[in-house]
């Protein structure tokens, strides 16, 4: 069986995005270009990919930390071709290899895949992948006979009148088999203006051996658009976007706003779920059916259940059970695990917390490092007092607990179940079950207060 191998191109310096980051490493929807190229390229069936670093290298490895990605150095940047060659003991004789870019994020594994089997059931030495382009206006294009057969990748500088009239272009993404790519590679010489080693030089060294040069052409010549500067990255965007979103949607997702909602490429969501306006929605979110999610709401690495209501409001590396209503303006912050039919009203802010079924925290309400059982009634003003100025600490509510407004539980502290908190308490100690814990000064009424104070002013 024949095998994949992928190399992305990521050396380049991307001037034209001035940034102190590295071009790739600039995201959509959350999720930086080189890792698309490298998801893709492993979803088509690479089994290893190899990135070529150079400028602002260090940040690119850095943020790829992944089993399958190896890195080659390309120091001196002298083409394409050049960068290739930097991984030449990365390609495998009796592998194919793919010619991935990473500022090429746009590309999909279905494209991908159409061409790999193109190229093997053509046996080719090398396919290039070309696209219809309306204006192609500084790409490559690719030449054909009467017959329909590739002849020749020309660049527009060295094209003809005849061929600068043709509007398919070279995408510059090929697959090799890895020997005829040795070989080519091996062959490549820089005897050009600029100096440096071009890989479509690759395909008229195979041609000239008789080796069988294709060109596959993709359907959609969106799927090949490179991101140079910001406002590229920008107009990428929006295409991912409109995908995604496309994709929900076909699936039975309710968007009332797509150009106004903007969804992660990995997130899941249910059946009838009604995303409204302004939604930013990324990470490995998942969200349930029938749900309710914003206007102007931010889900990162969530999970949903089904029924959740979740308004206004923000939610981070937290789980929300079935039927459970959020916001507007609450705060889910890492580490909290809510339940069901529970309520998380205006202006709550849960961290760190386990919060049990039908709980309700309704307002102003701060619970972080908790561990809040069944049915607990949080009244308006409810702090959880977890830190001491030097370490957090945890408190314990049981099912069933009554906390009145303005209460301040000083942790570490455990109430137990069924217990009330009267309203204004500041709680330091433990509360057995089935009491009600009144922690407050006695109401003191000073008569003739006014008028001495009026006296004293005068």
């Amino acid at each position: 069986m024949e095998q994949l191998k992928a190399i992305v191109l990521a050396a380049g310096e991307g001037t034209r995005m001035k940034s102190k980051k590295s071009k790739v490493l600039h995201e959509i929807l959350q999720k930086s270009m080189v890792h698309y190229v490298i998801d893709t390229a492993k979803a088509c069936g690479a089994k290893q990919t190899c990135v070529i670093i150079g400028h602002q290298g260090e940040q690119v490895e850095a943020a790829i930390q992944q089993d399958d990605v190896c890195f080659a150095w390309q120091t001196e940047r002298k083409g394409t071709g050049h960068a290739v060659k930097m991984a030449g003991d990365f390609i495998e004789d009796e592998k194919d290899i793919l010619i991935l870019y990473g500022d090429t994020p746009l590309i999909v594994a279905d494209t991908l895949k159409e061409v790999i089997a193109y190229h093997r059931a053509k046996q080719n030495s090398v396919t290039v992948v070309s696209a219809m382009v309306e204006n192609p206006t500084g790409y490559g294009r690719i030449i054909r006979n009467a017959t329909g057969d590739f002849v020749k990748s020309v660049e527009q500088k060295d094209a003809n009148e005849t061929e600068q009239a043709v509007k398919e272009i070279n995408t510059g993404i090929y697959v090799f088999r890895g020997a005829d790519l040795k070989q080519a590679l091996g062959r490549l010489n820089n005897n050009n203006a600029q100096g440096e080693y071009y890989l479509p030089d690759c395909l008229e060294i195979l041609l000239s051996d008789g080796k069988n040069v294709g060109a596959y052409i993709a359907a959609d010549e969106k799927e090949f658009f490179g991101v140079n500067s910001r406002v590229q990255l920008a107009e990428a965007t929006k295409i991912m976007q409109a995908r995604i979103n496309r994709k929900h949607m076909e699936h039975g997702v309710t968007m009332i706003d797509p150009e106004n909602t903007y969804i992660g490429c990995d997130v899941q969501i249910g059946r009838d779920t009604v995303i409204l306006p302004g939604c930013v929605i990324e990470g490995n979110t998942i969200i349930g059916e029938d749900c309710e999610i914003g206007p102007n709401s931010r889900l990162t690495d969530m999970q949903l259940g089904d029924g959740v209501t979740f308004q206004t409001s923000t939610g981070l590396e937290s789980s929300i059970g079935n039927d459970t209503t959020v916001g507007p303006f609450a705060y889910i912050r890492p580490n909290c695990h809510i339940g069901n039919h529970v309520k998380v009203g205006d202006f709550v802010e849960v961290k760190n917390s386990n919060v049990g079924d039908g709980t309700k925290i309704p307002h102003l309400s701060y619970v972080g490092d908790t561990d809040a059982g069944e049915k607990i009634n949080f009244g308006c003003g409810s702090i959880m007092v977890n830190y001491d100025g030097e370490k957090k600490h945890r408190t314990t509510i049981g099912d069933g607990v009554f906390v009145g407004c303005n209460v301040n539980l000083v942790a570490p502290v455990t109430v137990e179940k069924n217990a009330y908190i009267a309203a204004g308490s500041t709680i330091t100690r433990d509360v057995p079950e089935d009491v009600l814990a009144v922690a407050r000064a006695r109401q003191t009424v000073i008569t003739g207060w006014k008028s001495k104070r009026s006296a004293n002013k005068s």
